[in-house]
């Protein structure tokens, strides 16, 4: 028997469709919870914004990857447009574009949910079985190969200065080390959603209908559950409403759109929760960068792109300032390049034109665990569509501040010719204390630093009370019996890491809990 996968573009009727779970979004959280569901007998439907891309439509070309594969065209902005945010946009979502990067939840993290958020159970032994099995399940481990020479940077600047540092694991098999995981894996080494539990899913039966957009959740109010979901389908360009609809009726609905998208969809809908919080406190991992160049050949775009981090500045209010960050390094392509380097016309197109002597360095602030780091609030524009307000001040500019000065410090401790952080008045420096000097006189201003990320958390928190959190420790909504939250919108505050691990944790422990619950209720 052939996948159930159906291509909203080319319903020529709207759509009525039943399923005993209803999974919005097949990213990291949609994903695991379709192969968990279906693989215990449940008929899963999963429905999904974006399109259905394989390794043979993943060509390397920035042009091609960025409209069919991110959201906004890997244009997505805050609302002050002073962060660009990255985020997957295909069946698959932010795993098929993400750069294989795999942490699981740092136990300092862990700590700070169970005394803040009275997540008593979340404790790294109580996780150790859920991380061990995504590791397991996605081949999760250390990479072998040797770093490229932009990560070579990074740990070369670490040894000069003594700083903390290690090498990053991975979710590859068979990797080729190409460089542009950012744009699909066309060898599909990467063992993102779209090579793993979605095939899975649909090979125990679930179905696929992708290019669907989730336009509202209706509800039965005196029952407390969801008996809807309404939707539009959308047309080959992923964007434009075809005109034809689709209702779903479903035991249960699983949220699982992102950061943004979830809370987007509760809000469109009118679902409000006790608390207040729907698409509040959303987290970003703001990030700095600073680029460097390089006496030797680096070829930043080759490669495999992340392999290297540094912990060393992460320790929040203590002497790395009240957020902390983690230092990595970005792969650099020309297309995002050029919107992310400061500057236009000839002066950058100079700046280009070194690119195979390019490195760069990347700090990822930790938000969410200061008194004054709130994080952004999802809200909505006149057409429904979300929007992240996320405003910036004196904790995460303090944050930026130090780790322009970390950065290229490291860098020319690396062996740099040229340091720059990426700032529209900054210039390229010869000297360590010609940095601290131009770093000291730069305004810390909205769209003067060039900020950006990769990782939206939070939106619809944990918590042990519906009072202070939108679901509960396994993602079950405080007020809706039949919604479960499973994505990264229910972390309390960010990770300190790359979130992709600590998802596919969360949702296995959330699935199972859901599959026990669905039995229960016959």
């Amino acid at each position: 028997m052939g996948w159930k996968a159906f291509d909203g573009a080319a319903q020529g009727q709207d759509l009525a469709w039943d399923a005993d779970v209803a999974i919005i979004g097949s990213g990291a959280g949609g994903a695991v919870a379709a192969e968990a569901l279906s693989a215990a007998g449940l008929d899963v439907l999963i429905l999904e914004e974006g399109g259905f891309y394989s390794s043979s439509d993943f060509r390397m070309l920035e042009a091609k990857a960025y409209p069919e594969l991110y959201q906004e065209s890997a244009g997505r902005q805050t609302a002050d447009k002073a962060i660009s945010i990255l985020q997957g946009r295909s069946v698959g979502g932010g795993t098929t574009v993400n750069w294989t990067s795999s942490f699981r939840t740092p136990p300092d993290t862990l700590r700070w949910w169970q005394e803040r958020y009275g997540l008593a159970s979340l404790t790294p032994e109580a996780m150790r079985p859920w991380f061990e099995k995504a590791e397991a399940r996605l081949g999760i481990a250390p990479w072998d190969g040797q770093p490229n020479g932009n990560n070579l940077v990074l740990e070369r600047g670490c040894q000069a200065l003594g700083l903390r540092h290690a090498r990053i694991r991975r979710n590859v098999r068979g990797c080729w080390n190409l460089g542009y995981c950012g744009m699909g894996c066309p060898t599909n080494a990467k063992q993102s959603m779209l090579v793993t539990c979605i095939p899975q899913a649909l090979e125990h039966g679930a179905r696929l209908l992708s290019r669907a957009r989730v336009d509202r959740l209706q509800a039965n109010q005196s029952s407390s559950r969801i008996v809807q979901v309404h939707g539009s389908l959308l047309a080959a360009d992923g964007v434009l409403a075809t005109g034809r609809r689709f209702v779903v009726r479903a035991r249960h609905v699983v949220l699982a759109a992102g950061a943004i998208g979830s809370p987007a969809i509760l809000l469109r809908s009118g679902l409000a929760d006790s608390s207040g919080q729907t698409g509040k406190r959303t987290f970003l991992h703001p990030v700095a960068l600073c680029a460097a160049q390089m006496p030797e050949l680096i070829q930043p775009f080759n490669g495999a792109p992340q392999t290297v981090y540094s912990d060393h500045f992460m320790h929040t209010q203590s002497l790395d300032g009240p957020l902390g960050f983690k230092l990595e390094v970005p792969p650099i392509h020309p297309l995002l390049a050029s919107v992310t380097f400061p500057g236009w016309g000839a002066r950058q197109a100079q700046l280009l034109r070194q690119l195979p002597h390019l490195h760069a360095t990347l700090a990822l602030l930790r938000d969410g665990f200061h008194p004054d780091s709130q994080g952004g609030e999802v809200r909505l524009r006149g057409d429904g569509s979300p929007l992240l307000d996320y405003p910036l001040n004196d904790v995460i500019w303090d944050g930026v501040y130090r780790s322009w000065l970390a950065m290229a410090e490291l860098q020319f401790a690396a062996g740099a010719s040229l340091v720059m952080p990426l700032h529209e008045r900054a210039e390229p420096v010869s000297s360590w204390r010609q940095a601290r000097e131009q770093i000291a006189g730069l305004p810390l201003q909205a769209l003067q630093a060039k900020l950006v990320s990769a990782h939206v958390m939070g939106g619809m928190a944990m918590s042990d009370d519906p009072s202070r959190g939108v679901v509960d420790e396994y993602g079950r909504h405080w007020l809706w019996r039949n919604l479960t939250i499973i994505d990264g919108s229910i972390f309390p505050t960010s990770i300190g890491a790359n979130p992709q691990l600590s998802i596919y944790a969360f949702a296995w422990r959330a699935a199972d809990a859901l599959i026990r619950q669905l039995g229960r209720e016959g």
